[in-house]
Formats: structure tokens, C-alpha cells, sequence
């Protein structure tokens, strides 16, 4: 019965969507409602989607699939000119009328947003209609609408006679309306597809004038509330082509395998049009070659063709031993489908294929609920998907993304082993896809829309999911996208759309596509919000955390589960992927999943000074809706510098895993986790390491099936204990050829383990000239004709260091409590900020309730107590050495305070649903930031050397692919300069940390281990709470939210603030850590540090390590093997 209620769905869905088309061929005859404002106009005179193809006229030309290599292709990108209004009615009457002059127009590049060039306001929001952020009442629209008129001149290519002129118009963004010599063409609103349009009966011999008129806002707009700029304008390329009278309409392939994986099964269906006035009798044929260009497959069928008609010719093939397509061997053929008129070659057009099939099915593996485990098969294997959502997005031009820049994108993913791409939330250009095919990456495509602002309320006002007035829109999207890109081999995954509710609507496009893909490739079909329900075929949900992942996977589900959303990146984030990649790995039915996302979306701008920066939501225009700078989540900065996170997502991607067996046996599992790829081409070293020298090491190569697993064994044996000395087992997997964009001699993973073999330090002694205790007004001094060291008991810092006649604290700014980090995103989402307060308080202003100093045993001893505000105590001893070493011993007693807890709003509540949020014990107990100690030393030390995690910057929650080493940087280099600056620059693991420069030199050894941070910069220059020049991040959604603005506090909300805030100061400033608190990134929004990667205040915390004055790197494994304390 329910197959049945779902066939008549579909036909519904079909017949509503056919009757709509008719309805808005008929909408001139309603004048008095303009297409941008009628829900039911989504296209005028547009050519029906068709597959991506480019009509050539020999087979030669074909074969380099460029399109500008073909006669028939004639680009119009370039400069046009261009009238601004800020409302439609403002637009003077005749406009479009090609007599009208346009010397007093300004000009415009196109394609690019209008907003990046000089013509109204480019406007930031996240879930909210920039329009009508609150309340919104579609299909109403502002009647301050901005109207773009694009003006260019053309002639038609010589040799065109005779043949059909389409004008294709790849993005435009958004009421477009089109005109050539004055007369109207068309109209389409689906920005993120083509529009095509039939030009020959407007044309003209000569010159001809093309007008584009782009209203900012249509009905369309109600379904374009994605994540993103709201910009408008011309965003992909402008161009002319042409056609026979005869020649290819669209064409469907099949290129699948047999049950074996191996064999090809091919299949395709061209349907041919008849523009001419005379029945034709043609020939038809395809050739499919191989990468080397023999051919692998040929046919000829003879074909009549009536006049004003299509009609299609089919042709099959099964294949023995195909190369097949996958993400690692993205083997493809080049299909050329030939028409020839009276034995003439008229068209050519080609097309990448490739073998792979796709399907969900149950395996033999039971899960935990007592069935098996179903999963999706790629080409037989249940592949995970090492995804990334992406945007369109260029720090330059806006929307508009270049060959170039896509391949910039492909070559990082590859090579930080991602596998996948999700579209989000709309379709992109067509070259993304052929470039997918190309460097082998899984897309998971998605209809263009979302309608987060209308929230996800199935009654009637609320979704526009489960409004049936809105089907037609839902479903030209769905089809726009479908039509277009349904050959594509790296197209895996359809996806319906993103946060646009669910219900009737979406059970419709779902239908539609299920039927479609009975005759193609059997994809999947998803929908985010559709959630456990019916139409998806995987559950796809957003942000859930590793917990629930580990409860999922191990339950089983009645489908794969891959997060559409998942590892929220904004600024520095992406704490807690390797935990979640450890329960992927483990479960057949977690299939990967998508991180948000790839690149920052900031736009390139300079301040008054001519400074650089990245402009965010809010950053234009006067109080205009803004999200600020939620936008920036990228793991890549605008111009696709990637982030220091980007070494955790290649380690957790990576397909290569090592595990530890038995470590002091030096017996390690090597796991190949490639689907399709032995390693036999890849070289295995491993290293032995003393600290920083190599002790053993050698080469290996395993032809490691793919997902076998096979020990190995490493001589560890005969290591003798050493005081100062980490004995680590490095391993690395290196490509010995060139794959794809890889080349030969590239890491693709990595791995490191501590061998359990050590020693006791021995106890520190220094003789040196004595050592005497006096105070001297707040000044409390431990001295000797060598050592001068003051402690202030008014400011509660160590005012001076001097050994030798050196100083090494900067201007007095010596040794004092930390327990605060500039905050990051993901501390201003989930309300730690202002909840934590406290903490940065605790850091300044420091109450000293007691500093006493003695002499024992020649060393002087200084012990500090303060009383922090958080009402518990902090005490530091200090033990100095005649030669002027000197010990920092800290000692946290537990802080007793309630959690403050921090609501968050109705409407992110309800933006996004996580799995697993029931369940959030102890969410609120008080935690600290961090638990340490500070000092800035001249800038001239700015040298940097240690043994700890690196090189790049590591946290408590994302510090699995930073290896332990000796690396060398500066202070200056440690900086990152995320988009709103915050917290970088930190280390983990750390045995010792050496300054120095200019004759200065500082070594800093932990008594066990250490966290710290050395930077040009201090705490505060990258905290936004304490820029109070710069504005709060307000949202600015209503007039009244504008007007009434309420005093809130400095951790309330981030402010508006930049990298060119940020310049280096005169100093050094080190923090030094027992610890700091984890980076969090399951979401930017709620979820907080995982309690594992916390510090609860209610704690007992000591730790310590040791200054040794004059001390440089290459000593230090020596001083390392002392206890100072």
C-alpha cells in the first residue's frame, strides 16, 4: 500500500510540477504581478536543464573538452557597463531600450558581485532573510528592492549562419530578466543553475545589444537563506554557443558494474532535436576511449529525425575489466557522440565517464541491536567519506571562483586526504564538477535551496517545506540541478536541500529524483532535515558529538550515517575530530561525514591606512543585519592559506593507521584504510629518536591489501634510560610516485608513540656567590653580587630578573598568574566568556596576601600567596639558585563556584538539530581557561626553540596530528592571523622552550611537561573584550533591536574586530601552562570543551618549571635531566 501512495505522489508531484511551467509561460498575460514578486514564475522562455555540454565540429576539437577551443562558444565575460538604483522603482522607463546612452554608466567586471564592486551593501546573515530577518511574509518583498542593469554590446561569430544561437547565463543572483535589441527574452530566478535562452528571432546582423536587468531580491530569495554573503549580480560566466538545427538535446548514461565490481555495463540514451523544417534521416554514433584514447566501445545507429521534434537513440555495451572511477583512482573515459548529416560530421560532443556503482545494502556484520549493519557500498566497499562542505567563495570577486581557484581548492583537499565535497547549499559551476571527475572527489550535490529563515514549523506560516504553493520552486530547483550534473561520475550523493524543514514539498522533489535514478545510477537521495524520516536514504544530521557517534555506530541504524555538518572550524576550532574519526573507523554503518567548512568567507578590504584585511558580516554599511563573522569557519583562510587545524584533519583522514600493540616490544598494527589501493607504492619509515636525534630507523614497503592490517615489529631493544631523554618511535608513509596531484616523495600520514623507557633526574646543586633575603618598601629582593631578583607584593609580579648583569623580564612585566586565553569563537558561542569572567579578573589586579623569602641550604626560597577573586588561593614558590637558576613551583587550591549558566536564543536552539543534546550533565561546573603563569621578555629574544608538539600550534583537543619534536621558529612567527583575532599560537607536550637573541638567552624546562605560548603579541591584543574601540557584533535584525541597544558586558558578545588590529609589540610575551582548556568544535554555537579537555575549578593543580639564565637549545637535554624543584 505504501508503494502505491507513493507512485501517486509522484505522479501529483509531476502533473503539479508540468502545470506550473504552463502557468508561467502564460504569466505575461498577468501584467499586474511582476515575475520577481510571483511565486509561481521561476522561469520565462528558459530552455528546459539539460546535461553541462559544448557542441563542437570535429572529433579532434572534441577531444580537448575546452569549451573555448570550440568555433561555437564565444565568451562575454570582461567589463559591461552598468546602472545602479538602490529601488526598482527608481529605474528610469525606458532602460532597456538599446538607444538609450550609457557614457554617464559606470562599468563593471563581470562575472562579480556588484556589492565587491562599488554598488550597494554586502550584507551577512546566517539563518535570518537579510530583507526581513524577523517575521518575514513571503512572498513579500522590501520596495527599497536594488535593480543591477548589465550592458554589453556583441556580434554574432562568423560562421554562425544557419545554426541555433543560445545565450547561456550560468549564475546570476537573483530576479533576472533578460533582453537583446530592446525586446524582453526571458526571465529565470534559480541563481545557482543556468539559464539558457533561445536568441535567434531577437538578433540582428551586426551589432547587437545584450541587457541584463538583476533585481536583488525575488521570490526566489525565500529559498536562497544559505549560510553565506547575501550578493548579487553576475556570478558565473556570461557566453553565446550554438547548435546545427540538428543536433544533441541532452543525453543520459549509465555506466555501472556487474556484481563482480569488474565488468562495465554502459548505457546511453541521446535525445536529438529537429529545429529544421525537413524530416532528416542522420546517423548517430558514440565512441568510448580509454586514457589512451583507444576505443573501448563504438556503435552507429541511423536515425529519423521530424521536423520540431526530439527523438531518441539508445545504445549498450557491457565492458570486461573496466578501469573503474573512484576517489583514489578516478580513472576516466572520454565518450564522443558524433551526428553525422548526408556522411558529414555536423556535431561532436564530449563527455567524461566512469565506472562505479553505488548502492545501500545490509552486510553480514550484526550490529549492536541485533541486525546487520546496512551501509553504502561504493563499487563494493563501504568507503568513508572525508568530506568538507564548500561555498563559492573568492576574497576578490565575491561569489565568482576561477579554474584556477577551484584547482587551488582540489590540490589542498587532496593532499590533507579528503576524499569528498558537499555543496552547500546550491549547485556550483560546472567546471567544479568536470575537475571533481577529474582529481577523483566524491560530491554530494544539493538542490539550491534553504529557508532557514522560515524555521522549520510544519503549519501553515511556518516551512516553506510543507507549503504546497511552494512546490513548484522546490521542484524547478531540484530538477534544475538534477538535469544538469546527473552524468557526472563524481556526483555519489544527491541532497535535497539544507535546513528548509521538511514535508510535503521535499517528500515530492524526494520522489522525483528516487524515479529518475530507477534508470541511471541508483544514488542516494538525502535530506538533512528530513532526519529519521522516510525521504532519505541515509541519515545525514548536523554536529553531532563523538559520544553519539560511538552510540550510534555501535547500536547500528537502519541506514549509513554520515553528519551533512559536522567539526564546526570557525577561527581556531576543530577540537575533537580525531575522537570522532576513532569511532567512524570502528563502525561500518558511520560512513565519515562533512566538516564546516572549507574556506573563511571574509572579503579583501583596506582600512583608512591602506592595511589588508578580511571584512566580515557587518563590516559594511550602517547597521545592517549582520551574523559577524560567523561566515569565517573555513580550515582554509580566505586566500586558502590552510589552518593550523588543517594537520589534525589530514591526520584524521589519513589512510594509513598505526596502532600500538605493545609498545615497550616495539610491536605496532599498520592498518591500510585505503578502499581501492594496496601499499605497495608507498615507502613505510620509522625512526627511533633520542629527544631530537635519531637513534635507528629504516624503510619499509608493505603490500598491505586494502583495509588488511599487518604487525610489524621495531627494534626498541637495548634503549638505555636517560634523564632529559623522550625515546619516541616516529613513523611516516610517503608516496613513491606521482598519484594524481600528489607527488612522488609526499607524506600522506604520519604517527608517533613514547616508548615507556626513563629515568630519574638528578637533584640540581649550583654553587655561586651567596645569597641574601632583605625587603625594601612593597619590594621584597633575593641578591648576590651575581643574582638580582625582585618580587613587587603592591603589583604581585616579579619585577625583575637580573643574572649577570642581564635583565630578562621586559619592563618589568615578569612572572604572574594566568588563568585566561583571548577567547575563541567557539568560547563566545557557547557563553564562556562571560561565564568565566572571573578568570580574567583572576589575572590582573593581583591580591597578594603573603610573600615571604628565606635561605636554605644556600638557595633562597620566596613563596608567594594570592588570593584570587574566585575566592581560592594561588601560591608560587620560588627557589633561586646562587648561579641564578631559578625553580617557579604553582600550586592551585580548588575553587568552590557555582556554573553560571548561559541561556542561548529560541532561534539558534532551533537552527540546527544535533543529535545527542539531551544528555549534557555537568555542562555548567565552573572550569578554568587555563592554569599558568606569564612573563614578556625584551623583543630583541624572539628566537624560538623547544621539544614539544609542533610545529604548527596544538591544543589539549586537537593535538593527535602534531608530532613531538625539536623545532625551531620565532616568537613573530607563532602568530595566526585568523579573520577575528583570538587565541593561537599554543603548544602542547612540552619539555623546554629556549629564547633568546642578541646575547640573550633564556631556557624554560618543565619539571614534568608544559604548555605555553611565545608571541610578539599579549593576551589582551587578541582578546575582543578588551577592544573597546572597536564595535559590538549586533545583529541589527529589527529597527527597535537598533534603537535599543542594552549595556552589556565585555564577554557578552565578540566585537568587530580585525587582523589589522594586530600588530607585533616591543616584547616577548611567553605564557606558560600546566594546561589550557580545549578548543571545542563540535559546533560554535553550545558545545563546550569536552570535560576531558577541561580544568574544573574545584581542583588541586601543581606543576612547575625551571628559567636557566644564559642557557641555549643545545644544552638543554642536559639541564633537562635535573630536578630543580
Amino acid at each position: 500500500m505504501k508503494h502505491m501512495i507513493k507512485k501517486t505522489m509522484l505522479t501529483g508531484a509531476l502533473s503539479c510540477f508540468l502545470l506550473g511551467t504552463a502557468l508561467a509561460d502564460n504569466a505575461t498575460n498577468q501584467p499586474e504581478k511582476p515575475y520577481w514578486q510571483d511565486i509561481q514564475v521561476v522561469a520565462v522562455n528558459k530552455e528546459a536543464p539539460r546535461s553541462s555540454f559544448m557542441s563542437y565540429g570535429d572529433r579532434a576539437t572534441a577531444l580537448s573538452s575546452r569549451y573555448e577551443k570550440s568555433p561555437f562558444y564565444s565568451l562575454l565575460n570582461g567589463t559591461w557597463k552598468f546602472y545602479f538604483v538602490d529601488s526598482y522603482k527608481d529605474l528610469p522607463a525606458n532602460i532597456t531600450d538599446p538607444s538609450v546612452s550609457t557614457s554617464d554608466w559606470d562599468d563593471i567586471t563581470v562575472p562579480g558581485n556588484w556589492e565587491v564592486q562599488g554598488h550597494g551593501t554586502a550584507i551577512y546573515t546566517n539563518h535570518g532573510y537579510e530583507f526581513k530577518p524577523r517575521n518575514p511574509q513571503p512572498p513579500l518583498l522590501p520596495e527599497a528592492n536594488p535593480v543591477g542593469v548589465y550592458r554589453r554590446d556583441f556580434e554574432v561569430p562568423a560562421g554562425w549562419d544557419g545554426r541555433d544561437i543560445y545565450l547561456h547565463i550560468a549564475g546570476a543572483k537573483s530576479g533576472l530578466y533578460v533582453y537583446v535589441n530592446g525586446k524582453e527574452v526571458g526571465y529565470s530566478e534559480d541563481s545557482k543553475n543556468p539559464a539558457e535562452f533561445l536568441i535567434n528571432k531577437y538578433l540582428q546582423p551586426g551589432k547587437n545589444v545584450l541587457m541584463l536587468k538583476i533585481f536583488r531580491w525575488s521570490t526566489g530569495s525565500y529559498l536562497e537563506c544559505q549560510d553565506f554573503w547575501r550578493l548579487s549580480g553576475i556570478e558565473r560566466d556570461v557566453y553565446l554557443w550554438s547548435q546545427p538545427k540538428i543536433a544533441v538535446n541532452d543525453y543520459r548514461i549509465v555506466s555501472t558494474l556487474d556484481d563482480t565490481y569488474k565488468n562495465g555495463i554502459f548505457s546511453l540514451a541521446i535525445d536529438i532535436k529537429n529545429h529544421s523544417d525537413k524530416v532528416k534521416n542522420i546517423d548517430v554514433t558514440y565512441e568510448l576511449l580509454d586514457a589512451k584514447g583507444n576505443v573501448a566501445a563504438t556503435a552507429e545507429n541511423k536515425l529519423w529525425v521530424s521536423p520540431n521534434t526530439i527523438t531518441t537513440t539508445s545504445f549498450e555495451k557491457t565492458l570486461d575489466n573496466v578501469e573503474t572511477w573512484n576517489a583514489e583512482h578516478p580513472n576516466l573515459y572520454k565518450l564522443l557522440m558524433t551526428i553525422k548529416e548526408d556522411g558529414k560530421v555536423t556535431e561532436v560532443i564530449p563527455q567524461n565517464v566512469g565506472f562505479r556503482r553505488i548502492e545501500i545494502k545490509e552486510i553480514d556484520q550484526i550490529a549492536g541491536n541485533g541486525k546487520p549493519y546496512t551501509v553504502l557500498l561504493f563499487n563494493g566497499q563501504p568507503i568513508k567519506f572525508k568530506g568538507v562542505n564548500i561555498h563559492e567563495h573568492n576574497p576578490q570577486t565575491g561569489h565568482y571562483v576561477t579554474e584556477e581557484l577551484m584547482r587551488k581548492d582540489f590540490e589542498l583537499m587532496k593532499r590533507n586526504n579528503l576524499n569528498s565535497v558537499r555543496l552547500c547549499h546550491y549547485p556550483q559551476d560546472r567546471r567544479f564538477y568536470e575537475l571533481c571527475d577529474e582529481y577523483g572527489l566524491y560530491v554530494y550535490d544539493e538542490a539550491n535551496i534553504e529557508s532557514h529563515g522560515m524555521y522549520y514549523n510544519l503549519r501553515k506560516g511556518g516551512t516553506l517545506g510543507n507549503n504546497p504553493e511552494w512546490l513548484k520552486p522546490h521542484m524547478d530547483r531540484t530538477v534544475n540541478m538534477y538535469e544538469r550534473n546527473k552524468n557526472h561520475p563524481s556526483v555519489t550523493i544527491w541532497s535535497l536541500g539544507n535546513e528548509a524543514g521538511n514535508g510535503y514539498n521535499f517528500y515530492q522533489t524526494y520522489l522525483y529524483v528516487k524515479d529518475k535514478e530507477k534508470t541511471m545510477m541508483g544514488r542516494p537521495v538525502n535530506y538533512e532535515r528530513a532526519q529519521w524520516e522516510w525521504n532519505s536514504d541515509m541519515y545525514v544530521p548536523q554536529y553531532p558529538s563523538a559520544k553519539w557517534l560511538e552510540e550510534i555506530g555501535k547500536e547500528g541504524s537502519d541506514r549509513p550515517v554520515a553528519p551533512s555538518e559536522y567539526a564546526h572550524a570557525m577561527g581556531n576550532s576543530t577540537g575533537n575530530l580525531w575522537d570522532q574519526w576513532k569511532a567512524i573507523y570502528k563502525y561500518p554503518n558511520l560512513q565519515g561525514g562533512y566538516i564546516w567548512d572549507w574556506v573563511d568567507q571574509g572579503l579583501l578590504a583596506k582600512d583608512a591606512n591602506g592595511k589588508e584585511y578580511y571584512a566580515y558580516g557587518g563590516d559594511f554599511g550602517k547597521d545592517m543585519p549582520s551574523d559577524g563573522n560567523f561566515l569565517c569557519n573555513g580550515i582554509v583562510s580566505p586566500d586558502r592559506t590552510p589552518h593550523p587545524a588543517m594537520e589534525e584533519v589530514k591526520y584524521a583522514h589519513q589512510n594509513v593507521g598505526f596502532e600500538a600493540v605493545d609498545v615497550a616490544k616495539g610491536i605496532f598494527k599498520v592498518t591500510n584504510r585505503f578502499y581501492f589501493t594496496s601499499l605497495k607504492d608507498y615507502m613505510i619509515s620509522y625512526t627511533i629518536k633520542a629527544n631530537n636525534k635519531i637513534i635507528k630507523g629504516n624503510k619499509m614497503s608493505l603490500d598491505l591489501a586494502p583495509q588488511a592490517s599487518q604487525e610489524i615489529t621495531v627494534p626498541v631493544e637495548g634503549l638505555k634510560p636517560q634523564a632529559g631523554v623522550d625515546y619516541l618511535v616516529n613513523f611516516v608513509v610517503t608516496t613513491t610516485k606521482q598519484d594524481g596531484v600528489i607527488p612522488a616523495g609526499y607524506d600522506i600520514a604520519q604517527d608517533q608513540f613514547v616508548l615507556p623507557v626513563t629515568a630519574d633526574k638528578t637533584v640540581y646543586k649550583a654553587a655561586g656567590p651567596k645569597l641574601t633575603v632583605s625587603e625594601e618598601g612593597n619590594d621584597l629582593k633575593v641578591t648576590s653580587s651575581k643574582v638580582n631578583f625582585v618580587f613587587d607584593k603592591k603589583a604581585g609580579v616579579v619585577a625583575s630578573y637580573k643574572v649577570g648583569g642581564t635583565e630578562y623580564f621586559n619592563e618589568g612585566f615578569g612572572i604572574q598568574p594566568n588563568f585566561w586565553r583571548a577567547p575563541n569563537d567557539n568560547d563566545y558561542g557557547s557563553g564562556n566568556p562571560k561565564r568565566l569572567e572571573i578568570w580574567e579578573l583572576s589575572s590582573r589586579n593581583f591580591n597578594v596576601t603573603s610573600a615571604t623569602g628565606e635561605i636554605i641550604d644556600g638557595n633562597a626560597i620566596v613563596k608567594v600567596d594570592y588570593k584570587l577573586p574566585a575566592g581560592n588561593q594561588f601560591l608560587v614558590t620560588y627557589k633561586i639558585y646562587p648561579d641564578g637558576v631559578m625553580n617557579v613551583a604553582t600550586h592551585f587550591t580548588p575553587a568552590h563556584l557555582d556554573g553560571v549558566k548561559i541561556g542561548i536564543s529560541e532561534a539558534t536552539a532551533t537552527a540546527t538539530f544535533s543529535p545527542g543534546r539531551a544528555n549534557v550533565s555537568e555542562r555548567d561546573k565552573m572550569v578554568v581557561p587555563r592554569i599558568g603563569v606569564r612573563f614578556r621578555l625584551p623583543a630583541t629574544m624572539d628566537q624560538l626553540e623547544y621539544f614539544g608538539r609542533g610545529p604548527l600550534e596544538n591544543y589539549w583537543d586537537r593535538k593527535a596530528g602534531y608530532m613531538i619534536g625539536q623545532y625551531k621558529s620565532t616568537a613573530e612567527e607563532q602568530y595566526f592571523p585568523y579573520v577575528r583575532p583570538q587565541e593561537n599560537g599554543h603548544h602542547c607536550d612540552t619539555r623546554w622552550i629556549s629564547l633568546g637573541g642578541k646575547g640573550k638567552n633564556l631556557l624554560i624546562v618543565a619539571d614534568d611537561e608544559m604548555e605555553f605560548n611565545a608571541m610578539r603579541n599579549s593576551v589582551e591584543d587578541f582578546d575582543a573584550g578588551k577592544a573597546t574601540d572597536r564595535p559590538y557584533q549586533w545583529n541589527n535584525f529589527t529597527p527597535e533591536e537598533i534603537a535599543n541597544r542594552p549595556e552589556i558586558g565585555p564577554y557578552d558578545k565578540p566585537r568587530q574586530t580585525h587582523i589589522n588590529d594586530i600588530t607585533p609589540r616591543n616584547f616577548v610575551e611567553v605564557c606558560v601552562d600546566l594546561k589550557q582548556q580545549g578548543l571545542a568544535g563540535y559546533d560554535s554555537w553550545y558545545s563546550r570543551p569536552e570535560p576531558e579537555y577541561t580544568l574544573p575549578a574545584d581542583r588541586e593543580y601543581k606543576w612547575g618549571f625551571t628559567l636557566i639564565p644564559g642557557a641555549k637549545a643545545n644544552s638543554a637535554q642536559k639541564k633537562a635531566g635535573y630536578s630543580y624543584k
